[in-house]
Protein backbone atom coordinates (compact mmCIF):
# COMPACT_ATOMS: atom_id res chain seq x y z
CA UNK A 1 0.00 0.00 0.00
CA UNK A 2 2.85 2.40 0.89
CA UNK A 3 4.57 1.64 -2.40
CA UNK A 4 1.39 2.38 -4.33
CA UNK A 5 1.06 5.62 -2.41
CA UNK A 6 4.67 6.51 -3.14
CA UNK A 7 4.22 5.96 -6.88
CA UNK A 8 1.14 8.19 -6.85
CA UNK A 9 2.99 10.96 -5.01
CA UNK A 10 6.06 10.74 -7.26
CA UNK A 11 3.87 11.34 -10.31
CA UNK A 12 2.44 14.58 -8.89
CA UNK A 13 3.90 17.88 -10.08
CA UNK A 14 3.34 19.76 -6.86
CA UNK A 15 4.58 19.86 -3.29
CA UNK A 16 2.58 17.27 -1.37
CA UNK A 17 2.56 15.63 2.05
CA UNK A 18 0.55 12.45 2.65
CA UNK A 19 -0.93 11.91 6.13
CA UNK A 20 -3.28 9.57 7.94
CA UNK A 21 -6.51 10.70 9.56
CA UNK A 22 -4.58 11.77 12.67
CA UNK A 23 -2.50 14.18 10.50
CA UNK A 24 0.62 12.08 11.04
CA UNK A 25 3.08 12.17 8.12
CA UNK A 26 3.36 9.01 5.99
CA UNK A 27 5.14 10.25 2.83
CA UNK A 28 6.03 13.50 1.05
CA UNK A 29 7.42 15.07 -2.08
CA UNK A 30 8.70 18.66 -1.98
CA UNK A 31 10.86 20.96 -4.08
CA UNK A 32 14.58 20.60 -3.29
CA UNK A 33 14.77 24.27 -2.21
CA UNK A 34 12.15 23.74 0.48
CA UNK A 35 13.45 22.62 3.85
CA UNK A 36 10.68 21.40 6.15
CA UNK A 37 12.58 18.94 8.37
CA UNK A 38 9.92 16.31 7.78
CA UNK A 39 9.98 12.86 9.22
CA UNK A 40 7.49 10.02 9.35
CA UNK A 41 4.88 9.56 12.07
CA UNK A 42 5.06 13.10 13.45
CA UNK A 43 2.11 15.47 13.28
CA UNK A 44 2.05 18.03 10.48
CA UNK A 45 0.67 20.51 13.03
CA UNK A 46 3.95 20.20 14.93
CA UNK A 47 5.96 20.85 11.77
CA UNK A 48 4.03 23.99 10.77
CA UNK A 49 3.31 25.14 14.35
CA UNK A 50 -0.38 25.58 13.58
CA UNK A 51 -3.50 23.81 14.80
CA UNK A 52 -5.81 21.48 12.89
CA UNK A 53 -8.51 24.09 12.31
CA UNK A 54 -6.04 26.39 10.52
CA UNK A 55 -5.08 23.56 8.21
CA UNK A 56 -8.72 22.89 7.39
CA UNK A 57 -9.25 26.58 6.56
CA UNK A 58 -6.62 26.68 3.76
CA UNK A 59 -4.10 28.76 5.67
CA UNK A 60 -1.00 30.54 4.33
CA UNK A 61 2.36 29.33 5.70
CA UNK A 62 5.83 30.89 5.41
CA UNK A 63 8.89 28.75 4.56
CA UNK A 64 12.35 30.28 4.06
CA UNK A 65 10.92 33.74 3.42
CA UNK A 66 8.40 32.62 0.81
CA UNK A 67 4.68 32.10 1.28
CA UNK A 68 2.69 29.02 0.40
CA UNK A 69 -1.05 28.46 0.32
CA UNK A 70 -1.96 25.00 1.59
CA UNK A 71 -4.92 22.85 0.65
CA UNK A 72 -6.27 19.60 2.10
CA UNK A 73 -7.88 16.77 0.12
CA UNK A 74 -9.05 13.33 1.25
CA UNK A 75 -8.50 10.10 -0.70
CA UNK A 76 -9.52 6.55 0.10
CA UNK A 77 -7.52 3.42 -0.80
CA UNK A 78 -7.63 0.58 1.69
CA UNK A 79 -7.57 3.32 4.31
CA UNK A 80 -8.35 7.03 4.32
CA UNK A 81 -5.48 9.40 3.56
CA UNK A 82 -5.14 13.17 3.62
CA UNK A 83 -3.09 14.94 0.96
CA UNK A 84 -1.70 18.36 1.85
CA UNK A 85 -0.56 20.33 -1.18
CA UNK A 86 1.05 23.77 -1.02
CA UNK A 87 1.36 26.37 -3.75
CA UNK A 88 4.14 28.96 -3.91
CA UNK A 89 2.61 32.46 -3.91
CA UNK A 90 5.92 34.35 -3.72
CA UNK A 91 7.20 37.10 -1.45
CA UNK A 92 3.98 39.16 -1.42
CA UNK A 93 5.75 42.24 -2.78
CA UNK A 94 4.16 42.38 -6.21
CA UNK A 95 1.87 40.68 -8.78
CA UNK A 96 -1.89 40.36 -8.75
CA UNK A 97 -2.00 36.99 -6.99
CA UNK A 98 -0.20 38.44 -4.00
CA UNK A 99 -2.49 41.44 -3.85
CA UNK A 100 -5.48 39.09 -3.85
CA UNK A 101 -3.86 37.13 -1.06
CA UNK A 102 -3.44 40.31 0.99
CA UNK A 103 -7.09 41.25 0.47
CA UNK A 104 -8.20 37.76 1.54
CA UNK A 105 -6.04 37.98 4.66
CA UNK A 106 -7.69 41.31 5.54
CA UNK A 107 -11.16 39.81 5.10
CA UNK A 108 -10.25 36.75 7.15
CA UNK A 109 -9.15 38.90 10.09
CA UNK A 110 -12.14 41.26 10.21
CA UNK A 111 -14.45 41.16 13.22
CA UNK A 112 -17.39 41.48 10.82
CA UNK A 113 -18.73 38.49 8.95
CA UNK A 114 -18.42 38.53 5.16
CA UNK A 115 -20.24 36.27 2.72
CA UNK A 116 -20.12 36.53 -1.10
CA UNK A 117 -22.33 34.78 -3.64
CA UNK A 118 -22.19 34.58 -7.42
CA UNK A 119 -24.98 35.01 -9.98
CA UNK A 120 -26.17 31.43 -9.46
CA UNK A 121 -26.55 31.93 -5.73
CA UNK A 122 -23.45 29.84 -4.92
CA UNK A 123 -21.45 30.95 -1.88
CA UNK A 124 -17.93 31.70 -3.12
CA UNK A 125 -16.49 33.35 -0.01
CA UNK A 126 -17.20 32.91 3.71
CA UNK A 127 -14.84 34.37 6.31
CA UNK A 128 -13.94 33.25 9.83
CA UNK A 129 -16.11 35.84 11.59
CA UNK A 130 -19.14 34.60 9.62
CA UNK A 131 -18.28 31.04 10.67
CA UNK A 132 -18.24 32.06 14.31
CA UNK A 133 -21.54 33.95 14.07
CA UNK A 134 -23.40 31.17 12.33
CA UNK A 135 -21.49 28.22 13.77
CA UNK A 136 -21.14 26.63 10.35
CA UNK A 137 -17.92 25.33 8.78
CA UNK A 138 -16.54 27.02 5.67
CA UNK A 139 -16.04 23.73 3.85
CA UNK A 140 -19.72 22.88 4.39
CA UNK A 141 -20.97 26.24 3.15
CA UNK A 142 -18.72 27.04 0.18
CA UNK A 143 -19.99 26.19 -3.32
CA UNK A 144 -23.52 25.56 -2.03
CA UNK A 145 -26.59 27.62 -2.87
CA UNK A 146 -27.63 30.28 -0.36
CA UNK A 147 -31.19 28.93 -0.12
CA UNK A 148 -29.94 25.40 0.51
CA UNK A 149 -27.63 26.51 3.32
CA UNK A 150 -30.10 28.86 5.01
CA UNK A 151 -33.25 26.81 4.28
CA UNK A 152 -35.46 29.37 2.56
CA UNK A 153 -37.26 29.75 -0.74
CA UNK A 154 -35.05 30.98 -3.59
CA UNK A 155 -37.56 33.76 -4.31
CA UNK A 156 -36.85 35.21 -0.84
CA UNK A 157 -33.12 35.57 -1.50
CA UNK A 158 -31.91 39.13 -0.89
CA UNK A 159 -28.76 38.43 -2.91
CA UNK A 160 -30.90 37.33 -5.88
CA UNK A 161 -32.94 40.54 -5.48
CA UNK A 162 -29.77 42.65 -5.58
CA UNK A 163 -28.64 40.87 -8.75
CA UNK A 164 -31.91 41.96 -10.36
CA UNK A 165 -31.97 45.55 -9.07
CA UNK A 166 -28.29 46.36 -8.69
CA UNK A 167 -29.19 48.24 -5.50
CA UNK A 168 -27.79 47.56 -2.00
CA UNK A 169 -29.92 46.65 1.02
CA UNK A 170 -28.95 48.49 4.19
CA UNK A 171 -29.28 47.84 7.91
CA UNK A 172 -31.30 44.64 8.09
CA UNK A 173 -31.69 42.93 11.46
CA UNK A 174 -32.53 39.36 12.41
CA UNK A 175 -31.54 36.33 14.46
CA UNK A 176 -29.01 35.08 11.93
CA UNK A 177 -28.00 31.99 13.88
CA UNK A 178 -28.79 30.06 17.02
CA UNK A 179 -26.64 28.84 19.93
CA UNK A 180 -27.37 27.03 23.16
CA UNK A 181 -27.99 30.42 24.78
CA UNK A 182 -30.61 31.44 22.22
CA UNK A 183 -30.61 33.38 18.95
CA UNK A 184 -27.61 35.50 18.00
CA UNK A 185 -28.92 38.87 16.89
CA UNK A 186 -27.18 40.08 13.74
CA UNK A 187 -27.27 43.33 11.82
CA UNK A 188 -26.14 43.24 8.21
CA UNK A 189 -26.06 45.10 4.90
CA UNK A 190 -25.72 43.64 1.40
CA UNK A 191 -24.07 45.22 -1.66
CA UNK A 192 -23.58 44.43 -5.36
CA UNK A 193 -20.09 43.98 -6.83
CA UNK A 194 -20.24 45.55 -10.28
CA UNK A 195 -17.90 45.45 -13.26
CA UNK A 196 -18.56 47.28 -16.53
CA UNK A 197 -22.06 48.13 -15.29
CA UNK A 198 -22.95 44.49 -14.57
CA UNK A 199 -23.41 42.88 -11.17
CA UNK A 200 -20.99 39.95 -10.98
CA UNK A 201 -21.38 39.08 -7.28
CA UNK A 202 -23.15 40.18 -4.11
CA UNK A 203 -21.65 40.39 -0.61
CA UNK A 204 -23.06 40.88 2.87
CA UNK A 205 -21.26 42.32 5.90
CA UNK A 206 -22.67 41.17 9.25
CA UNK A 207 -22.03 42.13 12.87
CA UNK A 208 -23.49 40.66 16.01
CA UNK A 209 -26.15 42.69 17.83
CA UNK A 210 -26.35 40.42 20.88
CA UNK A 211 -24.57 42.93 23.12
CA UNK A 212 -26.96 45.65 21.98
CA UNK A 213 -29.90 43.37 22.72
CA UNK A 214 -28.56 42.82 26.25
CA UNK A 215 -28.38 46.57 26.84
CA UNK A 216 -31.95 46.97 25.64
CA UNK A 217 -33.05 44.39 28.20
CA UNK A 218 -31.86 46.75 30.95
CA UNK A 219 -34.98 48.88 30.38
CA UNK A 220 -37.46 45.99 30.57
CA UNK A 221 -38.52 46.34 34.19
CA UNK A 222 -39.49 50.01 33.72
CA UNK A 223 -41.19 49.56 30.35
CA UNK A 224 -43.14 46.47 31.35
CA UNK A 225 -45.10 48.57 33.83
CA UNK A 226 -46.05 50.95 30.99
CA UNK A 227 -47.48 48.18 28.81
CA UNK A 228 -48.97 46.02 31.57
CA UNK A 229 -52.50 46.91 30.52
CA UNK A 230 -51.92 44.98 27.30
CA UNK A 231 -51.40 41.66 29.06
CA UNK A 232 -53.03 41.91 32.45
CA UNK A 233 -55.87 39.61 33.50
CA UNK A 234 -59.17 41.35 32.81
CA UNK A 235 -62.76 41.22 33.95
CA UNK A 236 -64.16 38.41 36.06
CA UNK A 237 -62.50 35.99 38.47
CA UNK A 238 -60.80 33.97 35.73
CA UNK A 239 -60.08 37.04 33.58
CA UNK A 240 -62.86 36.66 30.99
CA UNK A 241 -65.98 38.54 29.96
CA UNK A 242 -67.47 36.27 27.29
CA UNK A 243 -68.80 32.78 26.64
CA UNK A 244 -70.15 31.17 23.48
CA UNK A 245 -73.58 32.59 24.37
CA UNK A 246 -72.18 36.05 23.68
CA UNK A 247 -71.25 35.19 20.09
CA UNK A 248 -74.12 36.51 17.98
CA UNK A 249 -75.04 35.65 14.42
CA UNK A 250 -77.33 33.48 12.33
CA UNK A 251 -75.11 32.33 9.46
CA UNK A 252 -74.28 28.68 8.92
CA UNK A 253 -70.53 29.36 8.62
CA UNK A 254 -70.45 31.17 11.98
CA UNK A 255 -72.35 28.38 13.71
CA UNK A 256 -69.92 25.87 12.20
CA UNK A 257 -66.96 27.87 13.56
CA UNK A 258 -68.56 27.89 17.02
CA UNK A 259 -69.10 24.12 16.86
CA UNK A 260 -65.44 23.54 15.88
CA UNK A 261 -64.23 25.82 18.68
CA UNK A 262 -66.35 24.01 21.26
CA UNK A 263 -65.02 20.65 20.11
CA UNK A 264 -61.38 21.79 20.36
CA UNK A 265 -62.04 23.30 23.80
CA UNK A 266 -62.81 19.88 25.27
CA UNK A 267 -59.28 18.65 24.62
CA UNK A 268 -56.00 19.67 26.25
CA UNK A 269 -54.52 21.09 23.05
CA UNK A 270 -53.21 24.38 21.73
CA UNK A 271 -55.24 26.15 19.04
CA UNK A 272 -54.99 28.78 16.35
CA UNK A 273 -57.78 31.25 15.53
CA UNK A 274 -57.58 32.93 12.13
CA UNK A 275 -59.75 35.88 11.22
CA UNK A 276 -59.53 39.42 9.97
CA UNK A 277 -59.45 42.36 12.36
CA UNK A 278 -62.81 42.84 14.02
CA UNK A 279 -64.17 39.30 13.57
CA UNK A 280 -64.10 38.53 17.30
CA UNK A 281 -61.00 36.37 17.80
CA UNK A 282 -60.59 37.18 21.50
CA UNK A 283 -64.31 36.66 22.04
CA UNK A 284 -63.81 33.13 20.64
CA UNK A 285 -60.68 32.60 22.74
CA UNK A 286 -62.41 33.59 26.00
CA UNK A 287 -65.40 31.44 25.11
CA UNK A 288 -63.14 28.45 24.44
CA UNK A 289 -61.45 28.94 27.81
CA UNK A 290 -64.80 29.05 29.63
CA UNK A 291 -66.01 25.97 27.73
CA UNK A 292 -62.88 23.99 28.61
CA UNK A 293 -61.90 22.06 31.76
CA UNK A 294 -59.55 24.99 32.52
CA UNK A 295 -62.43 27.44 33.08
CA UNK A 296 -61.68 27.94 36.79
CA UNK A 297 -58.08 28.95 36.05
CA UNK A 298 -56.74 32.28 34.71
CA UNK A 299 -57.24 33.54 31.16
CA UNK A 300 -54.29 35.80 30.28
CA UNK A 301 -54.33 37.82 27.06
CA UNK A 302 -51.36 39.54 25.43
CA UNK A 303 -51.33 41.49 22.17
CA UNK A 304 -48.00 40.71 20.50
CA UNK A 305 -48.26 43.83 18.35
CA UNK A 306 -48.73 46.16 21.35
CA UNK A 307 -45.47 45.37 23.15
CA UNK A 308 -42.10 46.65 21.84
CA UNK A 309 -39.98 43.92 20.27
CA UNK A 310 -37.15 44.24 22.79
CA UNK A 311 -39.63 43.69 25.67
CA UNK A 312 -41.48 40.69 24.31
CA UNK A 313 -38.93 38.05 25.30
CA UNK A 314 -38.88 39.12 28.95
CA UNK A 315 -42.65 39.65 28.97
CA UNK A 316 -43.47 36.19 27.65
CA UNK A 317 -40.68 34.13 29.16
CA UNK A 318 -39.69 36.03 32.32
CA UNK A 319 -36.26 37.03 33.66
CA UNK A 320 -33.94 36.25 36.57
CA UNK A 321 -32.18 38.56 38.98
CA UNK A 322 -28.95 39.83 37.46
CA UNK A 323 -29.92 39.06 33.86
CA UNK A 324 -29.40 42.77 33.20
CA UNK A 325 -28.89 45.90 35.26
CA UNK A 326 -31.65 46.25 37.85
CA UNK A 327 -33.37 43.02 36.84
CA UNK A 328 -35.39 41.13 39.45
CA UNK A 329 -36.81 37.62 39.55
CA UNK A 330 -39.85 37.93 37.30
CA UNK A 331 -42.13 35.23 35.95
CA UNK A 332 -43.28 35.52 32.36
CA UNK A 333 -46.80 35.14 31.05
CA UNK A 334 -46.35 31.43 30.30
CA UNK A 335 -45.77 30.86 34.02
CA UNK A 336 -48.33 33.47 35.11
CA UNK A 337 -51.12 31.67 33.22
CA UNK A 338 -50.47 28.57 35.38
CA UNK A 339 -53.09 25.89 34.57
CA UNK A 340 -55.21 28.33 32.60
CA UNK A 341 -55.01 29.71 29.04
CA UNK A 342 -52.50 32.10 27.50
CA UNK A 343 -53.98 33.98 24.53
CA UNK A 344 -51.34 35.26 22.07
CA UNK A 345 -53.25 37.77 19.95
CA UNK A 346 -51.77 38.94 16.62
CA UNK A 347 -49.12 36.23 16.68
CA UNK A 348 -48.38 37.29 13.10
CA UNK A 349 -46.67 40.34 14.68
CA UNK A 350 -44.30 38.13 16.71
CA UNK A 351 -40.74 38.93 15.55
CA UNK A 352 -39.16 36.17 13.48
CA UNK A 353 -36.29 36.17 16.02
CA UNK A 354 -38.59 34.98 18.83
CA UNK A 355 -40.48 32.38 16.83
CA UNK A 356 -37.91 29.56 17.30
CA UNK A 357 -38.04 30.05 21.08
CA UNK A 358 -41.85 29.97 21.08
CA UNK A 359 -41.71 26.85 18.94
CA UNK A 360 -39.41 25.14 21.45
CA UNK A 361 -41.65 26.09 24.37
CA UNK A 362 -44.74 24.68 22.65
CA UNK A 363 -42.89 21.46 21.88
CA UNK A 364 -41.15 20.93 25.21
CA UNK A 365 -43.82 22.55 27.43
CA UNK A 366 -41.03 24.30 29.34
CA UNK A 367 -39.76 27.87 29.41
CA UNK A 368 -36.29 29.30 30.08
CA UNK A 369 -36.25 32.78 31.63
CA UNK A 370 -33.99 35.48 30.19
CA UNK A 371 -30.57 35.09 31.80
CA UNK A 372 -31.19 31.54 33.02
CA UNK A 373 -30.42 28.05 31.73
CA UNK A 374 -33.02 26.44 33.98
CA UNK A 375 -36.10 24.97 32.28
CA UNK A 376 -39.40 25.64 34.06
CA UNK A 377 -42.34 23.37 33.13
CA UNK A 378 -45.48 25.15 31.93
CA UNK A 379 -49.00 23.76 32.23
CA UNK A 380 -51.10 26.39 30.47
CA UNK A 381 -52.96 25.91 27.20
CA UNK A 382 -51.98 28.32 24.41
CA UNK A 383 -54.45 29.87 22.00
CA UNK A 384 -52.89 31.95 19.23
CA UNK A 385 -54.69 34.33 16.88
CA UNK A 386 -53.70 35.83 13.54
CA UNK A 387 -55.45 38.53 11.53
CA UNK A 388 -53.55 37.43 8.40
CA UNK A 389 -53.48 34.14 6.53
CA UNK A 390 -50.69 32.08 8.22
CA UNK A 391 -49.90 30.25 4.99
CA UNK A 392 -49.35 33.59 3.27
CA UNK A 393 -47.16 34.71 6.18
CA UNK A 394 -45.09 31.54 5.85
CA UNK A 395 -44.69 31.96 2.09
CA UNK A 396 -43.51 35.54 2.62
CA UNK A 397 -41.01 34.48 5.27
CA UNK A 398 -42.77 36.32 8.11
CA UNK A 399 -43.73 33.14 9.96
CA UNK A 400 -41.60 30.03 10.30
CA UNK A 401 -43.18 26.99 8.67
CA UNK A 402 -42.43 24.76 11.66
CA UNK A 403 -44.20 27.22 13.99
CA UNK A 404 -47.17 27.41 11.61
CA UNK A 405 -47.49 23.62 11.50
CA UNK A 406 -47.17 23.43 15.30
CA UNK A 407 -49.90 25.95 16.12
CA UNK A 408 -52.23 25.19 13.19
CA UNK A 409 -53.01 21.53 13.83
CA UNK A 410 -56.16 22.62 15.73
CA UNK A 411 -57.44 25.76 14.01
CA UNK A 412 -60.64 27.77 13.76
CA UNK A 413 -61.38 30.08 10.86
CA UNK A 414 -63.77 32.97 11.58
CA UNK A 415 -65.19 34.12 8.22
CA UNK A 416 -65.23 37.88 7.56
CA UNK A 417 -68.56 39.66 7.73
CA UNK A 418 -68.77 40.12 3.95
CA UNK A 419 -69.04 36.33 3.62
CA UNK A 420 -71.98 36.26 6.05
CA UNK A 421 -74.72 38.35 4.43
CA UNK A 422 -77.38 37.11 6.85
CA UNK A 423 -75.21 38.23 9.78
CA UNK A 424 -74.91 41.77 8.39
CA UNK A 425 -78.70 42.09 8.52
CA UNK A 426 -78.74 40.51 11.97
CA UNK A 427 -76.09 42.86 13.39
CA UNK A 428 -77.68 46.01 11.93
CA UNK A 429 -80.90 45.24 13.80
CA UNK A 430 -79.06 43.92 16.87
CA UNK A 431 -76.88 47.02 17.31
CA UNK A 432 -79.76 49.39 16.54
CA UNK A 433 -81.71 47.80 19.40
CA UNK A 434 -78.71 47.67 21.75
CA UNK A 435 -77.69 51.31 21.37
CA UNK A 436 -81.21 52.69 21.45
CA UNK A 437 -81.55 51.09 24.88
CA UNK A 438 -78.13 52.38 25.96
CA UNK A 439 -78.84 55.98 24.89
CA UNK A 440 -82.53 55.93 25.92
CA UNK A 441 -83.91 56.38 22.40
CA UNK A 442 -86.61 54.57 20.44
CA UNK A 443 -88.09 53.98 16.97
CA UNK A 444 -84.92 54.92 15.06
CA UNK A 445 -84.91 53.33 11.59
CA UNK A 446 -82.60 53.36 8.58
CA UNK A 447 -83.72 54.65 5.21
CA UNK A 448 -84.03 51.98 2.46
CA UNK A 449 -81.11 53.50 0.54
CA UNK A 450 -78.82 53.51 3.57
CA UNK A 451 -79.94 50.00 4.51
CA UNK A 452 -79.11 48.76 1.00
CA UNK A 453 -75.72 50.48 1.12
CA UNK A 454 -74.83 48.86 4.45
CA UNK A 455 -75.82 45.43 3.13
CA UNK A 456 -73.65 45.78 0.03
CA UNK A 457 -70.59 47.26 1.75
CA UNK A 458 -67.42 45.13 2.04
CA UNK A 459 -66.89 45.73 5.81
CA UNK A 460 -63.08 45.47 5.98
CA UNK A 461 -63.31 46.19 9.72
CA UNK A 462 -65.92 43.43 10.10
CA UNK A 463 -68.33 43.32 13.06
CA UNK A 464 -66.40 45.90 15.06
CA UNK A 465 -66.64 48.45 12.22
CA UNK A 466 -70.38 47.82 11.79
CA UNK A 467 -70.93 48.11 15.55
CA UNK A 468 -69.17 51.46 15.80
CA UNK A 469 -71.00 52.79 12.75
CA UNK A 470 -74.46 51.91 14.12
CA UNK A 471 -73.57 53.41 17.51
CA UNK A 472 -72.50 56.62 15.75
CA UNK A 473 -75.80 56.79 13.85
CA UNK A 474 -77.88 56.22 16.98
CA UNK A 475 -75.99 58.94 18.85
CA UNK A 476 -76.75 61.47 16.09
CA UNK A 477 -80.40 60.53 15.54
CA UNK A 478 -83.42 61.52 17.57
CA UNK A 479 -86.18 59.17 18.64
CA UNK A 480 -88.74 58.42 15.87
CA UNK A 481 -86.28 59.63 13.22
CA UNK A 482 -85.28 57.99 9.92
CA UNK A 483 -81.53 57.90 9.45
CA UNK A 484 -80.35 58.81 5.93
CA UNK A 485 -76.96 58.96 4.19
CA UNK A 486 -76.27 62.52 5.35
CA UNK A 487 -75.95 61.22 8.93
CA UNK A 488 -72.75 59.47 7.96
CA UNK A 489 -69.45 61.31 8.51
CA UNK A 490 -67.86 62.47 5.27
CA UNK A 491 -65.05 59.91 5.35
CA UNK A 492 -67.59 57.13 5.88
CA UNK A 493 -69.80 58.36 3.03
CA UNK A 494 -66.77 58.16 0.78
CA UNK A 495 -65.71 54.81 2.22
CA UNK A 496 -69.19 53.29 1.93
CA UNK A 497 -69.35 54.22 -1.79
CA UNK A 498 -72.51 56.34 -1.58
CA UNK A 499 -71.82 58.26 -4.77
CA UNK A 500 -73.30 56.98 -8.02
CA UNK A 501 -69.90 56.74 -9.66
CA UNK A 502 -68.36 54.44 -7.05
CA UNK A 503 -71.56 52.38 -6.73
CA UNK A 504 -71.52 51.98 -10.50
CA UNK A 505 -68.01 50.50 -10.24
CA UNK A 506 -68.71 48.33 -7.20
CA UNK A 507 -71.82 46.59 -8.51
CA UNK A 508 -70.30 45.30 -11.78
CA UNK A 509 -67.35 43.98 -9.77
CA UNK A 510 -69.73 41.92 -7.67
CA UNK A 511 -71.28 40.30 -10.73
CA UNK A 512 -67.87 39.80 -12.35
CA UNK A 513 -66.56 38.09 -9.24
CA UNK A 514 -69.56 35.77 -9.28
CA UNK A 515 -69.24 34.80 -12.94
CA UNK A 516 -65.58 34.85 -13.89
CA UNK A 517 -63.72 36.15 -10.87
CA UNK A 518 -60.58 34.04 -11.18
CA UNK A 519 -59.63 35.31 -14.66
CA UNK A 520 -60.62 38.87 -13.87
CA UNK A 521 -58.63 39.09 -10.62
CA UNK A 522 -55.62 37.36 -12.15
CA UNK A 523 -55.58 39.83 -15.07
CA UNK A 524 -55.68 42.78 -12.67
CA UNK A 525 -52.83 41.26 -10.61
CA UNK A 526 -50.66 40.59 -13.66
CA UNK A 527 -51.36 44.08 -15.02
CA UNK A 528 -50.11 45.54 -11.72
CA UNK A 529 -47.17 43.12 -11.36
CA UNK A 530 -48.86 41.48 -8.39
CA UNK A 531 -48.87 44.65 -6.32
CA UNK A 532 -51.67 43.67 -3.90
CA UNK A 533 -52.39 47.22 -2.69
CA UNK A 534 -52.76 48.71 -6.18
CA UNK A 535 -54.78 45.73 -7.49
CA UNK A 536 -57.15 45.83 -4.51
CA UNK A 537 -57.77 49.54 -5.09
CA UNK A 538 -58.67 48.91 -8.74
CA UNK A 539 -60.99 46.08 -7.70
CA UNK A 540 -62.59 48.34 -5.07
CA UNK A 541 -62.06 45.78 -2.31
CA UNK A 542 -59.78 45.69 0.71
CA UNK A 543 -56.25 44.33 0.57
CA UNK A 544 -57.15 41.48 2.93
CA UNK A 545 -60.19 40.65 0.83
CA UNK A 546 -58.00 40.35 -2.27
CA UNK A 547 -55.56 38.09 -0.40
CA UNK A 548 -58.47 35.91 0.62
CA UNK A 549 -59.68 35.62 -3.00
CA UNK A 550 -56.16 34.80 -4.19
CA UNK A 551 -56.00 31.92 -1.74
CA UNK A 552 -59.58 30.79 -2.37
CA UNK A 553 -59.16 30.78 -6.16
CA UNK A 554 -55.71 29.21 -6.06
CA UNK A 555 -54.02 32.04 -7.94
CA UNK A 556 -50.22 31.77 -8.02
CA UNK A 557 -47.68 34.33 -9.14
CA UNK A 558 -45.42 32.99 -11.88
CA UNK A 559 -41.92 32.46 -10.49
CA UNK A 560 -39.21 34.62 -11.98
CA UNK A 561 -35.77 33.10 -12.56
CA UNK A 562 -32.35 34.66 -13.01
Amino acid sequence: MIEELKRLVDNLCTNVIVMNEQFEILWWKTHPNISLHLRKNISICEVFQIDKSELENNTIISIDGRHYKIKLDSYSFEYNFIFLTFEDIGDLSNNQTNRLFCLEEVLENLNEGVIISDRDGCIIYYNKAQEQMEQMKKNVVLNNKLWDVYKYNRRQSEHAHIFKTGKPIYAKYKAHSKTNNGPQYVGYSSFPIQKDGQTIAVFSISHTETSLKNKLLETIELKRSLVSKDFQVIGNTNGTLYTFENIKGESHVLKKAIEEAQNISLYNTDALIVGETGTGKELFAQSMHNFSPRANNPFVAVNCAAIPENLLESTLFGSVKGAFTGAVEQEGLFEYAKNGTLFLDEINSLPITLQPKLMRILQERAVRRVGSNKLIPITCSVISASNEDPELLASEGRMRLDLFYRIAHSSIYIPPLRERAEDILFFINHFLSTYQKKYLKQNIVLSPTLFKTLLSYDWPGNTRELQHLIENLVIQAKSNETVIESFLPHYLRKKLSITDRVEEIARPLKSILESNQANYIENILVRNKWNITVAAKQLNISRQSLQYHIKKLGLVKSEEVF
